[in-house]
């Protein structure tokens, strides 16, 4: 097909591809235009071009694939009625084949490991919360000697869970800190990735430089979406792959690794794969429950000590914030000092935060949790014939909703 035959548009936008040839979306738009048009081989060679400068542009293989089809088929008329298919195919295979076995996403090292840093003494409050993290995972764990004594078994993993925004990654760091372990955090993006096999060698690794780096706490963030219940995984092969592969990892680091330690953290422990809470592996459940007196108390210090401050009583606040979590609070504190600084902007004179701004930020800032206690409350209340979520229920009746 020539040129001339084609729409104005699209022979300005071919002139375009000219003056910019190393505009690949633009490019792959033209292409897509072609195979509409009924010219596949000129679309193969724009996409060609775009993935010559963008190895795996997911657009260009579509674009592609859809060409390719048409070229099968038979040819569109006025399309070449001879086409030497071994020949793109030749070509095209210098250019896709490596898009589609290079794996693009980048993989951790062990730079990523945090030394210890954090210790319980700096969480504020939640004096429960460290009394029971102590005598079911410190205590085991800083006295070899006395644990086989007593005949007692190296925990398996702890799962500390709440609603967001309440410190349970602060307290997994501080955690490491208590055992002078290093730190090692893991999310979802660390792991999945599109090509098969990939992501339980993501996983692998990510246990393989925990274990080079011993003593040390590795930190599974969110982990119920990593390890979310099989049942539900039905139609996703690659996720159950993955779960499987944290089950396998999780029983290794039980009988054939030293210095370990396996953390997770997750707001909806009730959608983690019950294998993965049998003894042995997320065997002890902590809830890290919306901060209490002292911890906001603390919080707020914190959140506040860099800034200008006249008359604020921390006690007012602590009071008036019940019920409020770690990251309500850090917003709090910023609505405040944004009312402060709109009217310092306002009247070209800087002042400090008051009292005042922080009626306002109230007004503004309400608790977060709401819902998620809501959903807690639903689990603890009609599924939870297990029982293992009984410090959340007295967590509620405390506060009257069980």
């Amino acid at each position: 097909m020539e040129n001339t035959g084609l729409p104005a548009v699209v022979r300005s936008l071919l002139a375009a591809v000219e003056d910019r040839p190393d505009d690949v979306a633009l490019r792959v738009h033209v292409a897509g235009l072609l195979v509409t048009l009924g010219d596949p081989a000129a679309a193969l060679a724009h996409c060609a071009a775009a993935l010559e400068r963008d190895p795996g542009n997911a657009e260009a293989l579509t674009v592609l694939s859809k060409a390719t089809n048409q070229l099968r088929g038979a040819p569109a008329e006025g399309a070449p009625s001879q086409f030497d298919w071994s020949a793109a195919e030749n070509e095209m295979a210098a250019i896709v084949q490596p898009a589609l076995v290079e794996d693009p996403a980048p993989h951790p090292d062990d730079d990523t490991v945090e030394p210890p840093g954090l210790t319980l003494s700096d969480v504020g409050g939640l004096e429960e919360v460290k009394r029971r993290l102590d005598a079911a995972f410190l205590v085991p764990m800083r006295n070899p000697e006395m644990r086989r004594l007593y005949g007692r078994s190296l925990p398996g993993g702890l799962l500390l869970y709440g609603p967001p925004g309440c410190g349970k990654s602060f307290l997994a760091r501080a955690i490491a800190g208590e055992l002078g372990a290093r730190f090692f955090t893991v999310s979802l993006s660390d792991i999945l990735d599109v090509w098969v096999g990939s992501s339980e060698r993501n996983l692998h690794e990510m246990f393989e430089i925990a274990r080079r780096n011993a003593p040390c706490v590795l930190f599974f963030d969110e982990i119920d979406a990593l390890g979310q219940k099989r049942v539900h995984l039905r139609t996703s092969t690659a996720m159950r792959g993955t779960v499987n592969q944290l089950l396998t990892e999780l029983d290794s680091v039980k009988s054939a690794n030293d210095g370990v330690f396996v953390l997770g953290a997750t707001n909806h422990p009730w959608d983690v794969d019950t294998a993965l809470l049998r003894p042995g592996r997320f065997d002890r459940l902590l809830l890290v429950a919306p901060p209490d007196g002292p911890a906001r108390d603390a919080i707020l210090r914190y959140h506040l000590r860099d800034r200008p401050l006249e008359g604020i009583e921390i006690a007012k606040l602590v009071q008036r914030s019940e019920h409020f979590s770690g990251a309500d609070l850090a917003h709090l504190c910023d609505t405040a000092a944004e009312h402060a600084m709109l009217e310092s902007v306002r009247t070209q004179q800087a002042r400090p935060i008051r009292m005042t701004d922080f009626d306002q930020a109230f007004g503004e800032v309400k608790p977060s949790i709401g819902p998620w206690l809501q959903d807690a409350r639903n689990v603890v209340m009609f599924a939870d014939a297990a029982g293992k979520f009984d410090d959340l229920l007295a967590y509620l009746r405390q506060r009257g909703m069980a």
